[in-house]
């Protein structure tokens, strides 16, 4: 089978087709709804939590806020794009994508060696692009074309390996970076599509304990760095007060969880937040938006915003399962997985249930990277819903 995806034929292809409007009949509206609110909540979220810093350096307040609203209108354009192309006109062009991103992030990994430091991202100016966040809708784009041109109900193994290598090496790429919260999200993702591709339960437990030797591997001959190892062993500790190499750690997930407990059931309001205005928590705006979001709002406000994401995934749920075709299910299935794995990882190293891993909050987070790469998630279920009658 060709990895060569070809471009099927449907009646309201864009390039041409006299009905080009008759798919946005289709858009499913309360999605699109509910990411828009949690970006408006990330924005004031941003404002809270860098402009007690800017102000204190005689910056501008701003600063963080302007740029994030700049980074909604271009992915909200992205979203766009690719509910007017189409999922299956990108379809045909995975491969190239697919390409380009690992070539990127092979540029990345060899310029952060070259340099000594750790680069995640490619400095252009006024932005950064971070690759491995591109790689997200890529990799689920890509197998889920895959197995749609493998037109198999049971996935045989040898098609499940070849999953794997497409997927292994963008996996590897990116934790040699090292991002392991990035790579175990697209993980996720793969999982998702592998899933509901139709794997077989015993392929599914080979490749676990495949990964869990690689990971045992990987610690003792030093791939995994120490300040990783410590992350995990900051989760066992959180209370540990002796140990120097832990203290930012603990300290940064002690005083996330505090802010979160200190909002009691409604929060202390908009910008009264002793921790979050207070400074007290590092790269707040970027890792633990949640903690600012439970302290200002309380329960009610950490209630809204889990509430959103799971009704976006029950969204994504039905889309997937009224998919009039395998890729189509396949791609739901995709972004269903890395969206629960994420928003999961983040919210659980803010309450301390999972180790500090850097991931961002989806639509929350300050950042454009994440935020173009999950409007062009949306987007691609989106398009699976339009089309859904095609």
């Amino acid at each position: 089978m060709s990895i060569a995806f070809r471009v099927r034929p449907r009646p309201n292809d864009p390039r041409g087709s006299a009905s080009v409007l008759d798919p946005w009949r289709n858009v499913d509206w309360m999605m699109i709804a509910a990411t828009a609110v949690l970006a408006v909540i990330g924005v004031f979220n941003i404002y809270s939590t860098t402009s007690p810093r800017l102000v204190l350096r005689a910056a501008d307040p701003y600063f963080f806020t302007q740029r994030q609203a700049i980074f909604i209108i271009v992915a909200a354009l992205a979203m766009l794009s690719v509910m007017f192309f189409g999922h299956d006109w990108l379809r045909s062009k995975a491969l190239w994508l697919y390409s380009a991103t690992t070539f990127s992030l092979v540029i990345l990994l060899l310029w952060g060696r070259a340099s000594g430091d750790t680069k995640l991202s490619f400095d252009l100016g006024p932005i950064a692009v971070q690759p491995a966040e591109v790689m997200k809708p890529v990799l689920v784009l890509v197998l889920a074309a895959w197995f749609a041109d493998a037109g198999l109900r049971t996935l045989p193994y040898d098609e499940f390996v070849r999953a794997l290598l497409i997927a292994g090496l963008p996996f590897v790429l990116i934790a040699l970076q090292p991002d392991l919260g990035s790579a175990m999200t697209i993980a996720a993702g793969v999982f998702g599509v592998l899933l509901i591709a139709g794997t077989q339960q015993k392929h599914f437990v080979a490749v676990t304990l495949l990964a869990i030797g690689s990971f045992v591997a990987s610690i003792w001959s030093g791939v995994v760095r120490d300040y990783q190892l410590e992350r995990f062993t900051a989760l066992w500790n959180q209370n540990n007060t002796t140990n120097e190499s832990l203290q930012n750690l603990v300290l940064q997930v002690r005083y996330a969880k505090r802010a979160v407990a200190a909002g009691g059931y409604f929060g202390k309001g908009y910008l009264q937040g002793e921790l979050t205005n207070g400074r007290f928590i590092p790269v707040q705006s970027t890792d633990f938006p949640f903690s600012a979001i439970g302290e200002q709002f309380g329960l009610v406000g950490a209630i809204v915003v889990i509430a959103l994401f799971a009704f976006i995934l029950l969204r994504v749920w039905i889309v997937g399962r009224n998919a009039n075709t395998p890729f189509g299910r396949f791609l739901s299935a995709g972004v269903f997985a890395t969206l629960a794995w994420q928003v999961f990882q983040n919210i659980g190293m803010t309450i301390g249930i999972t180790p500090v891993s850097g991931l961002p909050l989806p639509f929350v987070s300050y950042g454009g990277s994440h935020l173009v790469a999950w409007a062009v998630m949306i987007g691609l279920v989106q398009s699976v819903e339009m089309r859904r009658s095609a």
